[in-house]
This record gives C-alpha cells, structure tokens and sequence, in this order.
C-alpha cells in the first residue's frame, strides 16, 4: 500500500504513543486523519503536528461521544482504536466497574463504533481494533487484560461476517517500546524488556513502527477480514 490520498482515517486514541504513531503514518499517506480522545483538547494538540488533521472529542466508553463525533466528521473510510483501560489486579482484587471499563473500552466501545460506522463506512473501508499476547499467554494478575483482549479477536471474526465487505481486523501486538511504558521506575521498564525479549523468538521487544507497518498492510490488504494478526516476534510461540 503506498497512498491514502482522498481517504479519511479516525484513530481513537491518537493522541499519544502508539495512536499517534498510527496516525502519524496514515497522514504521511495522504489521509486526512481525524484524532479521537476523551479530552478534545489533547486530540487537537496532536491533529496540530500533522499535515492535514482534525482532533475531535471521542470517548469509547459513551455512546452519545461516539455518535455525535462520527455525526461531526461525516466521510470515513478506516477506523483504529487503540482504546484500553486496563485492571491489572489479582483476580481477588477485582473491583467490578473497573471490569466493566475495561470490556467497555476493548469490547463494547467498539461495538457501538461498529453500531455507528455500518452505514458510514464504504464498501472499501476498514475497521481495526487492538488485541493483545496477554490473550494468548495467561499470566496472574493480568486476567482482565487477557479475556478482554481474546474478547476483541472473537469480536472482529463476528464483525467481519455481520458488516462485510467492510473489512473488521485486529492487531495484537506483544511488549512494544511505543512509551506507554514509560511511566514506569526506569529499572523496572529495563526488566520488562530483557524478560519480554528473552520470551520472543525475535530475541526484542517491539518498536512502533513494528505495529504501525502491520496496520498500514490492513489498510491495504482488501483479501483480509475477520483477522487477528499477531505482531509480538513470536511470543506465543517461545
């Protein structure tokens, strides 16, 4: 895929890290990209970076926000959310709103996006949402993470077949350096890598840039739907 030109992209999320990695790129292909954040403002400071970007007001975890910002940008041809909320806590911690943030901003957001974008999106368009390895590597203390991202990979295959030929793919990506890590005790973010780069056959962690090339394919990738595609250097695998 080497162009978006005349295409308009919405990255919920995009105001930081990996989101604005992504709609970096899309905006580099010519898109007029759309920014979505629950604090308009931060998506705004973002849109201002790019070349041709709006930032509209966009939280995943409220139906009327998510109407009403689809309402205001009209034309869309792909949507990424890159939406979470995470509760990492043992299971005997779980506090139970916070579960329900969390399916609300992985899986019920995006549902409702779905809900909202099924007449917007042309025959053409593409929807991307964001799994993760947590789905495929249990791990204690990060069940919620898990369930909710296996959630979106069961959630694209139904999409897919319920919205086609819309196109409804996932990423799920493994430990990636894109600085959602960053506020993290400096030794502790250095020990995470070395333990997620000894877990991945790729013998690194990932970069941004990792996941972003694997967004942009999707985009292109028009023989591609109901998808989830793994880009954590073979971390399921070790």
């Amino acid at each position: 895929m080497t162009t978006l030109d005349g295409a308009t992209v919405l990255v919920i999320g995009g105001a930081k890290n990996l989101g604005l990695a992504i709609a970096t790129r899309a905006d580099e292909l010519g898109a007029h990209v759309v920014i979505g954040a629950r604090e308009v403002d931060d998506a705004r400071q973002a849109a201002a970076g790019l070349r041709d970007a709006q930032g509209v007001a966009l939280d995943i975890t409220d139906e009327s926000s998510i109407a009403s910002a689809i309402s205001d940008i009209g034309r869309v041809d792909h949507v990424v959310s890159t939406a979470a909320a995470h509760h990492n806590v043992a299971v005997t911690d779980l506090e139970h709103d916070r579960v329900v943030t969390a399916f609300e901003a992985k899986v019920i957001g995006p549902l409702l996006l779905a809900k909202h974008l099924a007449t917007v999106l042309p025959e053409s368009g593409s929807f991307t949402l964001f799994s993760g390895v947590a789905a495929w590597n249990p791990s204690p203390g990060l069940s919620i993470m898990g369930i909710t991202n296996g959630a979106v990979a069961s959630a694209v295959t139904h999409l897919a077949a319920e919205l086609a030929p819309i196109r409804v793919n996932a990423v799920s990506p493994g430990i990636i350096d894109s600085g959602t890590w960053d506020g993290m005790p400096e030794a502790d973010r250095d020990a995470l890598f070395v333990n997620a780069s000894q877990n991945a056959l790729a013998g690194r962690v990932g970069t941004a840039a990792d996941v972003v090339d694997a967004v942009a394919w999707l985009w292109g990738a028009g023989y591609v739907s109901g998808e989830t595609i793994h880009v954590e250097g073979g971390a399921r695998h070790h």
